[in-house]
């Protein structure tokens, strides 16, 4: 998953200034030359941003006076007298832009992933009132009227670009609409901001746990069971937090525990965040219908590779039909795999899928999960991610001893191409309370040359983490651990141009998952995975034959998975391609999942609740399978006889990853192919041809 500041109106973050200044007063700044406000902000990020571990209050200073510096050259830029020029104006805008999204970006981080509930307090406000200073600065015409008078005819294309970019997303965000229609889309953004805050917390802070008998845990690897001894009332707590959820579904013989343990997964977060996610429906609605648009998610479509509801509609309908009827033919094999258990069998249930695929590749592809799981120790599989990137794009990776971080756990590193640092990235793998709950990277500072670096983390729920726990990770953990980095590989490498909002994983939001996606390829390739799969015992490299097995095993099942993702993609876009009184978001999630999936739906259950790309992707979950697309057909481009070579590597680096957000995207995939993508290398993979 890919968390940024979203684009313009996606609305995950923005928030008060008068939050802000609530915190203690700064004396009065005098107006800085542009040369000396360059120099400050080069050198202020320089350092770490968690630099000096500030506690709350120390941090919420900290932020304000960060988002001064950029109300301050917001001011310069405005004063500057004469002709408007790329120095005068848009640079100046450029550094307004770097530190008031940092200060979004951190705060949105932090109010994530620190342990302190009351520093994550904290941060929500900081992230209100970052978020509130650039919504607003996009409704400001004056600011606009400035940028629009500089002519950039002769600047590089890159410049040009990011000028379209940022002229549309002012007109986008409602610039030239009139002063009250300003103050009442800044009114509704505000709450927007909270709301979607709201949403975001409870499904963070909703870890359910069941208690069961240690017989139950009946079928689940050793190292689980051990790792879950019984408590004084002899028994077994279980949370619904990956590294305890993942495999319960997938081994525990046990069916009433796989259904009640997710069965409580998919209500996470029910009932508030039925009422919530009502509420970001409606304001997100009123803000497309104020724009101009039918829904909201005509609006968030228009600016994507996708173009227009009605394509991304077209688009879910196409794998649909390309999808149901393999997945019923694969359901069929499910059910009759369980009529071998229970004859009078009429049904596989939700929670019954992972259980009986499993057997099923057990049995038909000689291929367990469980038979992997010892190659993957987690400290084995970190260091492999970090070892296969560095060969495959040229660059190293420093370790930073007692680095300033949020938390102990945390791992701060420096990406350096010879001499030359290009930036920095944190590892924040396990779970703990109050944390984020799912897998994603995180943006800290977006690269800007001449300003910062690029700073990003990696938040994810991995095992391992404790003290004598190898660790051992499902092959889906390692695909994820890869899938994650390649968003940080690109923020990196995207984030070595001069201007930050286009910066790294600027680009088209739903192209933004292809270069993470095609990274996973490599997770499935014999001899990349031998150079750090190694058994945690005898260390020994993971077989051939085994990964060959698990790649066999692997294309059974995949319609079944694909038509699941088609149906969040179509509930993620039938919430918000209508009006809001005619959303009753039960009732389209009931509606759907027949349509697109042959497997009944878990009964009481509200996934959607739980389902946090409803708000930071909104109507645009088709993403992923859109990206997939392209995905593939760049891996075609590879040499898959020596996946680690950097020739390759070298060339999709410096023409698809560095460009960031400042060409785009289909531009870019084309230049890399030598063509426009296609569906061919996606239908082959679909059918289990590759």
């Amino acid at each position: 998953m890919f968390s940024r500041f979203p684009d313009s109106r996606s609305l995950t973050l923005v928030l008060s200034l008068a939050l802000l200044l609530s915190a203690p007063a700064q004396a009065a700044t005098p107006a800085k030359s542009p040369a000396k406000a360059a120099t400050d902000a080069r050198s202020a990020a320089s350092v770490p941003f968690f630099t000096g571990r500030p506690g709350a209050q120390q941090y919420r200073a900290q932020a304000s006076r960060e988002l001064r510096e950029a109300q301050l050259a917001i001011a310069r830029m405005l004063a500057a007298k004469g002709t408007r020029t790329l120095a005068n104006t848009v640079m100046v805008f450029n550094e307004a832009m770097t530190h008031g999204e940092n200060v979004a970006y951190q705060s949105h981080l932090l109010e994530a992933v620190h342990p302190d509930s009351s520093f994550r307090y904290a941060a929500e406000l900081v992230t209100q009132s970052a978020n509130k200073f650039l919504d607003d600065l996009s409704l400001r015409r004056d600011v606009y009227d400035a940028l629009s008078s500089v002519d950039v005819s002769k600047a590089d294309a890159a410049t040009q670009y990011f000028m379209m970019r940022t002229l549309r997303d002012f007109r986008r965000a409602g610039v030239d609409k009139d002063e009250a229609t300003r103050k009442e889309i800044a009114g509704i953004d505000e709450e927007l901001v909270k709301t979607s805050q709201e949403f975001d917390r409870n499904i963070r802070t909703d870890s359910r746990k069941i208690e069961v008998a240690p017989a139950d845990l009946e079928g689940l690897p050793e190292d689980f069971v051990r790792a879950h001894a019984p408590g004084a009332d002899g028994k077994v707590t279980l949370s619904i937090e990956n590294p305890d959820y993942f495999p319960v579904i997938r081994y525990a013989k046990s069916g009433d525990l796989r259904k009640n343990l997710m069965h409580e997964a998919l209500n996470r977060a029910y009932p508030p965040n039925i009422a919530v996610l009502d509420s970001l429906l409606a304001k997100r609605y009123r803000v497309a219908r104020i724009l101009g648009y039918p829904t909201w998610a005509d609006y968030i479509t228009e600016d994507k590779m996708i173009g227009t509801a009605q394509n991304a509609a077209d688009f879910i309908k196409r794998l649909n039909e390309t999808t149901m009827k393999r997945a019923q033919e694969e359901y069929a094999v499910y059910l009759k795999r369980k009529q071998e258990d229970d004859p009078s069998a009429t049904q596989v249930n939700r929670w019954e899928t992972s259980y009986y695929g499993r057997l099923i590749r057990k049995r038909d592809f000689d291929f367990d999960p469980q038979q992997v799981r010892p190659y993957f120790a987690f400290d084995n599989v970190k260091q492999g991610v970090l070892d296969v990137t560095s060969k495959m794009f040229g660059v190293t990776y420093k370790r930073l001893v007692n680095a300033p971080v949020w938390d102990r756990s945390v791992e701060a590193y420096e990406v350096y191409e010879g001499p030359k640092l290009l930036g920095r990235f944190y590892f924040d793998l396990h779970p703990r309370p109050g944390k984020y709950n799912h897998a994603a990277k995180f943006s800290i500072r977006q690269g800007a040359k001449g300003l910062q670096l690029p700073e990003h983390a990696l938040v994810c729920n991995f095992p391992g983490g404790k003290p004598g726990d190898p660790g051992l990770m499902e092959h889906s953990d390692v695909q994820t651990f890869f899938h994650e980095f390649g968003h940080l590989l690109h923020a990196i490498f995207g984030g070595q141009g001069q201007w930050e909002p286009v910066a790294g994983t600027a680009t088209e939001r739903d192209f933004v998952e292809a270069p993470s996606q095609m990274l996973e390829e490599w997770v499935w390739d014999p001899k990349v995975l031998q150079t750090f799969a190694k058994h945690y015992q005898t260390g020994q490299p993971i077989p051939v034959e085994l990964v060959q097995k698990m790649r066999r095993a692997d294309a059974f099942g995949r319609a079944l998975q694909t038509a699941t993702q088609a149906f969040y993609s179509a509930v993620s876009l039938n919430i918000y391609n209508k009006p809001p009184d005619q959303v009753v978001t039960d009732a389209i999630v009931t509606d759907l999942e027949p349509r697109f999936t042959p497997v009944p739906p878990m009964p009481d259950a509200h996934m959607q609740t739980s389902f946090g790309h409803l708000d930071g992707y909104s109507a645009m979950y088709y993403t992923y399978m859109w990206s997939l697309v392209i995905s593939k057909d760049m891996f075609s481009a590879f040499d898959k006889s020596d996946l680690l070579s950097p020739t390759v590597a070298t060339r999709y680096r410096d023409v698809v990853l560095a460009p960031g957000g400042t060409r785009p995207a289909k531009d870019m995939v084309h230049d890399f192919l030598g063509r426009d993508y296609d569906f061919r290398q996606f239908d082959a993979w679909l059918s289990g041809q590759n």
